[in-house]
């Protein structure tokens, strides 16, 4: 069941109901401002930091859920709704929802009365716009009120939901003409407030959230909207809000629009008053200024829409697929942006509160948009290198407001370093600024202890080196990439973190993950070494590497897959000789990414396997047999129900390492078949079934364990997004960047006859064009750049900024 289109021309998802299995949402915002909003006009937004600076106050896990938002109401002679549905569930004429690239358009319509609200965060500034159209579609008259409603988070949005002791008696507005400015601690250590402006003379306003909704109503039954009266109050504690009223007379056939904006500012401390107990306006005056009609939201909205389209222009694909095309050119290359912004921050799965930017999960985001925007990705890396520590561990995670590791959470997630690696050979290979290397970043954010990007990826590697266990496979700490298997925690204690209790001493337990990842990106530090002229420095990874390749064959393989890790005892874990968890789907991945067994038969049984146990038809599953019960030795991960999670779900951000690993094989169509299975646009058909929005990737789908299979869980912030753009953009249509060129080594399924890729790289623009005339799934036998046939398979970086033709040939 569809609940909505796709309109690929204008780059929107439409919905057509409301009543959606799940909230559907969107993100606004790509620098320092952010919102979420829902298809009814839920969600919330914030400042840089989802915890530390929330604008908006939202309730996770609520009845009724989405419960919190920017809403609209309606008062039309006592007939009161809203124009997204909720929070009032008033029946509409006509209901619609577009999200966009970066902007949201609802329309509702009731008893002739149209309401279109547009919510927009503009490029460069640190607001949301919200422009509200209100049409008479009747030949009478029509008088009406119209409400606003956001409701103020005082800031730490674990504070605010916690210390009510203080928090009911700290609320501070300002009202000052149509304005409302909330300045809740700004008389003491903030040097920041929040506005919300309407551009029109207001019937009344209140700032008082009991007098606004009444003590014992909620959002669906505001007793101000229900009287059609604002009650003109002002906040003194308990519960700020920003409210509007606006006396509405409507022409038959007339149209009005009205722009809102919410925003914040932030004041140097010479300059927070402009009176005694009177904050300083005038930087808030000069955005409202900005945005003080039609023409400048239409303009904003231009903007961000140009914007969108050059960073789609780098890479796009046209095929017979209008589903692919619509994946690879739209929405797969959005997530990926939305995730690099928020990393796993703040979704409607993820608080906001916890996890900060991830030191695993920005690496590997940087991975999905360093090409759309190259210089945020050296930012980025930069950034992640200064949480390091000198032996190349790091902090898992950062706050997003200071950029400096996060000790309560701490670090020892022994695959971390690697990824480090990753993202900045693929920012060279992109971009060719090998001068990153030379940049000198701090450690632990310490500008006493700093050494060159370069030696830090060099402590990353030999941290591996330096932290092998028993049998020559590296240690795996707190946990590797899948944080909830545990293998040294032991955890017998209600309410322990899996992650940050550690019971033994991590000098047992060991990770075949982390073995697969050191050989494959190992790889790739042995070539950026190479390429830099460091042989020796090369020739001495490459000894490390290839020691580890041996172990793996050695101790990491099973008879016809690859072991997942050894636990705290020494005994096997993903192994045949388990009664639970005798397959895991990460080695099999990576280790056949790296090449590990390509040539003796390993690579091809180990995938065979994951054919035969963990393949479903809604993607495969993490391990089998599920985990029927707790197991002290594995941690976390037997924690969770058969079939959910990691405990046998089918975690979407490991599937596309199995796609890369069967192009390695050349097996095009079940690298295809393996992507078709978990990409949104392709499960739109069965939204019923998958909850989540079909145009972004969901973490976690319910596994084959479970009556709920095919059920989605914690779409947007995951970095499924990055991998699976990875998978299909170099493995499968084959376009990679290297070093000296793009590298062209297309795996597609054999029935293919063609497919054409536009690319952008290094300023150049590649027009690319690839047939198959003879239907294999790999393997090329010619390309003609520019009329001219070229030995191999790379085509040169030009560096010219002119556009070039390209066409492969694939054949034998």
């Amino acid at each position: 069941m569809k609940f909505g289109y796709f309109d690929d021309s204008n780059k929107e998802y439409v919905i057509t109901t409301p009543q959606t299995p799940y909230p559907w949402i969107n993100y606004l915002g790509s620098e320092n401002f952010f919102s979420l909003v829902s298809h009814t006009a839920g969600g919330y937004s914030f400042y840089k930091d989802a915890r530390f600076r929330r604008i908006t106050r939202y309730r996770y896990n609520n009845t009724p859920l989405d419960s919190g938002g920017r809403y609209f109401y309606i008062n039309d002679q006592g007939d009161c709704w809203t124009p997204g549905w909720l929070p009032m569930k008033q029946e509409l004429a006509k209901y619609e929802c577009r999200h966009g690239l970066g902007y949201s358009r609802i329309y509702g319509e009731r008893n002739g009365v149209g309401a279109e609200v547009l919510f927009l965060v503009p490029l460069h500034a640190d607001c949301e716009i919200q422009r509200v159209k209100l049409i008479n579609t009747t030949d009478a008259q029509k008088d009406i009120t119209l409400f606003s409603c956001v409701e103020f988070c005082l800031w730490n949005a674990l504070d605010d939901m916690t210390n009510f002791q203080r928090n009911f008696s700290t609320g501070e507005v300002e009202i000052e003409g149509s304005t409302i400015y909330h300045k809740t601690e700004y008389r003491e250590r903030r040097n920041h407030y929040a506005f919300y402006h309407v551009n029109a003379d207001v019937a009344g306003y209140d700032t008082d959230r009991e007098s606004f909704i009444g003590v014992y109503n909620g959002f669906d039954t505001p007793q101000v909207v229900l009287r059609g009266e604002s009650t003109n109050s002002q906040a003194m504690g308990w519960s700020p809000i920003g409210s509007h009223s606006l006396a509405v007379s409507l022409e038959p056939g007339e149209t009005k629009e009205y722009i809102f904006v919410l925003g914040y500012i932030e004041m140097p401390e010479q300059e927070k008053w402009q009176a005694p107990g009177v904050i300083n306006k005038q930087r808030a005056s000069a955005v409202i200024e900005q945005f003080k009609d039609a023409e400048s939201v239409n303009t904003a909205l231009s903007a961000l829409q140009e914007r969108w389209n050059d960073l789609l222009s780098r890479y796009s694909v046209q095929t017979g697929d209008e589903k692919l095309n619509r994946m690879v050119n739209i929405w797969n290359q959005y997530q990926c942006m939305v995730t690099f912004n928020l990393s796993r921050s703040a979704s409607y799965f993820e608080s906001g509160i916890g996890r900060g930017i991830g030191f695993r999960d920005s690496n590997q985001d940087i991975l999905g948009f360093v090409h759309q925007v190259p210089d945020r990705a050296r930012e980025r890396i930069l950034d992640l290198a200064a949480t390091q520590f000198e032996d190349g561990s790091a902090y898992h995670q950062y706050q997003p407001l200071t950029k400096k590791g996060n000790s309560d959470i701490g670090g020892n997630f022994n695959d971390d370093p690697l990824w480090l690696i990753l993202s900045t050979t693929a920012y060279i290979k992109e971009t060719g600024d090998v001068g990153i290397l030379d940049e000198i970043v701090s450690f632990d954010n310490n500008p006493d202890k700093k050494a060159s990007l370069f030696q830090h990826l060099k402590a990353s590697f030999y941290h591996v080196v330096n932290n092998l266990g028993p049998h020559g496979l590296p240690l795996i700490g707190r946990a590797d990439w899948n944080d909830c298997l545990n293998l040294n925690c032991f955890s017998k204690v209600p309410d322990e973190s899996f992650q940050t209790t550690t019971s033994k001493d991590g000098k047992v337990a060991e990770s075949v993950l982390i073995a697969g990842m050191f050989v494959f990106i190992g790889s790739e530090f042995v070539q950026l070494c190479e390429y830099l002229g460091l042989n020796e420095e090369a020739e001495a990874a490459r000894r490390h590497r290839d020691s580890m390749q041996e172990t793996v064959l050695k101790y990491g393989y099973d008879g016809n897959w690859f072991l997942r890790a050894y636990d705290d005892a020494g005994d096997k874990v993903g192994s045949r000789e388990n009664a639970e968890g005798k397959i895991f789907i990460e080695t099999q991945g990576f280790c056949v990414m790296a090449g590990i067994g390509l040539e003796t038969g390993e690579a091809q049984k180990a995938l065979d396997s994951v054919k035969e146990h963990l393949d479903t038809p809604h993607g495969i599953v993490l391990l089998q047999p599920a985990y029927t019960r707790y197991y002290e030795n594995l941690g976390e991960i037997s924690t969770y129900p058969p079939g959910f999670k990691e405990n046998a779900g089918i975690f979407c951000h490991n599937n596309p390492w199995i796609m890369i690993a069967e192009t390695q094989l050349g097996r095009g169509e079940r690298a295809f078949e393996y992507y078709a299975k978990i990409a949104p646009a392709y499960t739109e058909e069965i939204s019923e079934i998958h909850k989540m929005e079909p145009y972004v990737y969901a973490q976690m789908i319910a596994g084959k364990d479970t009556p709920k299979h095919g059920e989605a869980k914690n779409s947007w912030l995951t970095g499924t997004a990055a991998w699976n753009f990875i998978a299909i953009s170099q493995w499968i249509l084959g376009i990679k960047p290297g070093y000296t060129g793009l590298v062209v080594d297309p795996c597609i399924p054999s029935a293919w006859d063609d497919f054409a890729v536009q690319r952008s790289y290094r300023g150049t623009t590649y027009q690319i064009t690839v047939k198959n005339p003879q239907h294999v799934s790999k393997g090329i036998k010619d390309v003609i750049v520019d009329g001219k046939s070229i030995d191999g398979n790379v085509l040169p970086a030009f560096d010219d900024g002119q556009e070039h033709r390209v066409e492969v040939i694939l054949g034998k």
